[in-house]
């Protein structure tokens, strides 16, 4: 566990000119999240692995000018995803220039890192996570795959703890009832 481990996002994109560690951190808590998006949307894992590469590349050049608002930093991040990938669709190739700047040497892909993502695409559950409302969704995913606690989860959401229970409790009853085939109201109340 790093020093930067118990700090809210927003905290450690604040930290990043200073110590890069914090960085790390984020892109530990995240890379999972954007690997998946762009994995999903893309369906190819070599291609999914370069757009999360210049994903991460074109945060951490932006870190510096990051301000907390309303939405979570994590939100910030996805709006970086969407916007490599619909920037790499447009030019029909993967960008590099986020690591260029960077003075990042190209991404050598490995065949064990291959087939953890395709691992990841393999996994319907995710599919299914995609259906749940957005705030279900970003709850159960903070909680459940980024493993945070329901406090700092409600911190960066700016609600209580409570609330942030209930999405994820909603989140899971739907994604069961879906599992089990039942036929559950996505969307509904959050």
């Amino acid at each position: 566990m790093s020093e930067w481990s118990r700090h809210s996002d927003e905290v450690l994109l604040g930290a990043t000119p200073r110590d890069p560690e914090a960085f790390g951190e984020f892109y530990r808590r995240h890379e999972d999240g954007i690997l998946g998006f762009h994995l999903r949307r893309v369906g190819d894992p070599e291609v999914a692995i370069d757009l999360t590469a210049e994903t991460f590349a074109a945060a951490l050049r932006s870190a510096r000018r990051f301000r907390p608002g309303a939405a979570p930093a994590r939100a910030w991040l996805f709006g970086i995803a969407r916007n490599t990938l619909a920037m790499s669709v447009r030019r029909r190739r993967v960008e590099s220039r986020a690591r260029r700047k960077l003075g990042l040497a190209p991404l050598a892909i490995t065949d064990e890192a291959l087939e953890c993502v395709l691992a990841l695409s393999e996994t319907p559950v995710l599919d299914l996570v995609d259906t749940l409302p957005e705030q279900q969704r970003h709850a159960l995913t903070e909680r459940v795959v980024e493993e945070r606690s329901y406090a700092d989860i409600a911190r960066d959401l700016q609600c209580s703890e409570l609330v942030v229970r209930k999405r994820v409790s909603r989140a899971l009853e739907t994604l069961r009832d879906q599992v089990q085939g039942d036929d559950p109201m996505v969307g509904g109340a959050q």
